[in-house]
């Protein structure tokens, strides 16, 4: 997962300069082939270590203009004289690799005795002498030469990918592109556009090698010879703009001025820069990202600075928004010492309620910002801007990628503990906002902790989360732990079943001691020793070791000595082992649910025909002779092999007897919330794709329950596990049958006390209990051990409920949440 601090991949970045006069040449014939979608040639230059360059080499640079990743291996770069003659062959550079989404490729070649200056560490190393004035280079689908020598030929040939012909080439695309000298390139224009006309899409200019991770031959951030030494036409708020993306994308622009307010010396590197001389659209943000990629900036925050470079959009993730950056940067310092712009504080007065526009699930992208209407368009509207919280509550306690979340809006859907609730899709809180030191220095704190005093730092935009500020140690208000103690639940009495819900987080034997441990003493402690628990993500023996293995008997057996160790119960378990790498899950993991069980409390019935594997379907059986209602198999499995649970865990079933009652159990964990768009993204609103899978799961879950009630219509069923939906969501409605078949009890607690999951710094529910309607005499309680902590076990609360069994059917009782705690 790429994370605001991680190391990234560059976007494609190259400084375009003042373009040279065309040379002027008799018309011949053009050739036109397909514009290509994803990767083109970028830029060329032939006068490496010639009379008068800089660099040492020559360079061929590639772009990736697609969203997705482009594979190189088996590819080439090749280079044909300007007018060939017959004996004219084409030189080869083979290529490996790929071309990430939005990324630059740099092939060097040939060396000169000429030039001070190296090329970054090149992606791909040939040793073609490039003319530096004219000449050919094609991107081919294959390492073996081209034999074409006309541009119709070449235009015809399939291996061609894209063609660059330059000053008096015969063989291009359209027109050649302009002539190039011992001191510049050619460079492609306007957005990486290829419309198949060489001299539309470039033009000549300073040459700007750039390698894949955003290295330059001035060494990221410049500062040296050579930057700019005037404000050039262009200001910060014309690059940002009034819409998502910049209506400079693609573009180079030189002079930007700007005062430097904050710098990111880890991961993703670079520095930000805000106007002090504001126009007056609120919509477009006067604050700007210039990324320096594994270069340490040797800017400092107060200097005005100069800075020219390559607008670029980057995308940190899968649906997102983007970044509007400057790439490959060259920087000029003017002066030091320099007071900061004063900075926009974050609160109920300028943050707006309203959470998103809406374009029916397409992208917002090209929406203009409304910034006082929508709260995502005014944290757009001041990306890269100097931003403030203060006296900021925790909302998502700290994480190992020193993340949290607080919030501008302290009286907003606040649960009871200090988090923020998610209770429905309409309810997004405006004023969460992530925390992320831009120097690593993010305090470890808990839900309900607090920033005193003033938070500042620049806005910024992550995968996770969404908008964030990125403050220093020193621009960080006081951490203040405010003593959020880990909940414990009554004991259950003697005639109470007690049934909780556990998910351990692909727990097996490699972890260490210390996770068996604390969730040993989740289990015997905070949740008192339930009677059943039902655990989800146990992974087989050898945890994510892909070799066949499906059996968990030694993960169970550790854990439950772990639970004895703690002072709880010596439990049995049941489970039915799942057919390898068909449940989802971490690869080679085979994550299923367990019943454990309290023999002394409770009976678990066993029951198997002949025959039965793990895909086979447990069904329900009416024996009037008995005048009983039972399993045809215990444990058994909901439908294992309908398309319904594919790549997904199954339901576990079981039959339970208690003080002479039987229970039917169901552990259930639904398929997960992979692949959805972001709630913060570019597509609103956002498609919940994964849903569509866990709707199917809740039909044929509901069937089943339906098929045990019909057979018995007081039948006591308990159906809990993670779910991997809200308590509001169309999965979960279906599965109770919009409570007339099951009751979620989530549902009967106060809403702040609705969550057992905190994501983005959203209090949420993900784990659920149901039960059927002849249970009315129950206690049901949450217990916050986990979510909101940043020293976590699980990333999941448990939950239990005690059910007095022998009052079920009767008049509706249940003293009411949080009993005990």
């Amino acid at each position: 997962m790429h994370r605001p601090s991680a190391v990234r991949v560059a976007g494609a970045a190259f400084v375009a300069a003042t373009a040279t006069a065309a040379v002027v040449m008799a018309p011949l014939p053009a050739a036109f082939a397909t514009p290509s979608t994803n990767v083109v040639i970028s830029e060329a230059y032939g006068g490496g270590g010639n009379s008068g360059a800089t660099l040492t080499n020559d360079f061929v640079e590639l772009a990736n203009r697609s969203t997705a990743a482009y594979p190189l291996d088996g590819y080439s770069v090749q280079y044909l004289p300007a007018s060939p003659s017959a004996g004219s062959l084409w030189q080869v550079t083979p290529l490996t690799g790929a071309l990430a989404p939005g990324g630059g490729y740099l092939v060097a070649e040939g060396a000169g005795s000429g030039g001070t200056t190296a090329l970054p560490t090149p992606d791909a190393t040939g040793s073609i002498a490039m003319a530096a004035g004219s000449g050919t280079v094609a991107l081919v689908r294959s390492t073996t030469a081209l034999t074409c020598k006309t541009a119709a030929d070449c235009a015809g040939d399939p291996n061609v990918v894209d063609l660059l012909g330059y000053g008096t080439a015969v063989v291009r695309e359209g027109t050649a592109a302009p002539a190039a000298s011992n001191t510049t390139s050619v460079s492609r224009k306007a957005s990486l556009a290829d419309t198949d006309d060489n001299s539309a899409d470039f033009t000549a200019g300073s040459p700007t090698a750039t390698n894949s991770a955003g290295d330059t031959a001035s060494g990221g951030d410049g500062g040296g010879p050579g930057g700019p030494t005037a404000p050039g036409a262009f200001r910060i708020h014309d690059i940002q703009g009034p819409t998502r993306v910049s209506p400079l994308k693609g573009q180079s622009v030189a002079g930007v001025p700007g005062i430097v307010t904050a710098v990111r010396t880890t991961g993703s590197k670079g520095y930000w820069i805000q106007d002090p001389t504001p126009d007056t659209d609120p919509a477009t943000s006067e604050g700007l990202f210039v990324y320096t990629g594994s270069t340490t900036p040797t800017v400092s925050v107060g200097d005005s600075v100069l800075v020219s470079g390559k607008v670029t959009e980057y995308y940190p993730g899968t649906g997102t928004q983007s970044v509007t950056e400057l790439g490959s940067p060259v920087s000029t310092t003017v002066s030091t010492g320099n007071a900061l712009p004063d900075t926009v504080v974050l609160d109920d007065s300028t943050v707006p309620g309203a959470y998103t526009p809406t374009a029916n699930g397409g992208s917002i992208e090209a929406l203009p910002l409304q910034p006082r209407v929508y709260s995502q368009d005014f944290y757009e509207s001041i990306e890269g801007m100097r931003a403030s919280v203060r006296d900021a509550r925790v909302t998502g306690a700290t994480n190992s990628y020193g993340e949290m979340f607080v919030t501008a809006k302290p009286h907003e859907r606040p649960t009871k503990r200090g988090g923020t609730l998610y209770g429905a899709y309409d309810q997004q809180n405006t004023g969460r906002i992530e925390i992320v030191a831009a120097d690593g220095s993010t305090p470890t704190l808990n839900v309900g902790d607090e920033l005193a005093g003033t938070t500042t730092g620049p806005v910024d935009y992550a995968s996770f989360g969404g908008y964030l500020l990125a403050p220093s140690a020193a621009t960080t208000g006081t951490a203040v732990d405010n003593g959020l103690k880990q909940e414990v639940t009554r004991k259950q009495k003697g005639k109470e079943l007690a049934l909780a819900t556990y998910n351990v987080e692909n727990l097996d034997p490699t972890d260490g001691a210390d996770k068996f441990a604390r969730l040993a003493k989740g289990i015997v402690t905070n949740l008192s020793s339930p009677d059943i628990v039902t655990l989800e993500e146990i992974q087989d023996d050898n945890g994510a070791t892909d070799d066949g293995t499906v059996s968990a008997e030694a993960t169970l057996t550790r854990f439950t000595a772990a639970i004895t160790a703690a002072g709880g119960p010596k439990y049995s378990w049941r489970y039915i082992n799942p057919v390898n790498d068909q449940d989802g899950g971490e690869p080679g993991g085979n994550i299923r649910q367990v019943f454990l069980f309290n023999p002394k409390r409770v009976s678990f019935v066993d029951r198997a025909s002949a025959g039965d594997t793990s895909t086979t379907a447990v069904s329900v059986v009416k024996d009037k002779r008995k005048h009983e209602t039972r399993l045809s198999a215990s444990p058994g499995r909901i439908d294992p092999t309908s398309a319904a649970w594919a790549n997904s865990r199954k339901p576990l079933v079981g039959e339970f007897r208690f003080q002479g009652d039987t229970v039917f159990v169901i552990a259930n964990h639904f398929n997960s919330k992979g692949g959805d768009d972001p709630m913060h993204g570019r597509f609103q609103e956002p498609v919940r794709s994964s849903e569509t899978q866990r709707k199917l799961q809740a039909e044929e879950e509901n069937a089943f329950v339906d098929s045990v009630l019909a057979a018995d219509p007081k039948a006591r069923i308990v159906a809990l596990g993670d779910l991997n939906d809200y308590e509001f969501s169309d999965a979960v409605k279906t599965l109770t049958d919009n409570g007339d078949v099951l009751t979620d009890l989530i549902n009967t607690l106060p809403v702040p006390e609705r969550y057992s999951y905190v994501f983005d710094g959203n209090s949420q529910t993900l784990d659920h209990i149901l039960t059927s309607p002849s249970i009315t005499h129950y206690d049901y309680d949450v217990v916050h051990i986990n979510a909101e902590f940043a020293d976590q076990a699980s990333d999941h609360d448990p939950q239990v409920v005690r059910i007095d069994v022998n009052s079920c059917g009767r008049k509706a009782y249940h003293p009411g949440p949080g009993k005990g705690k």
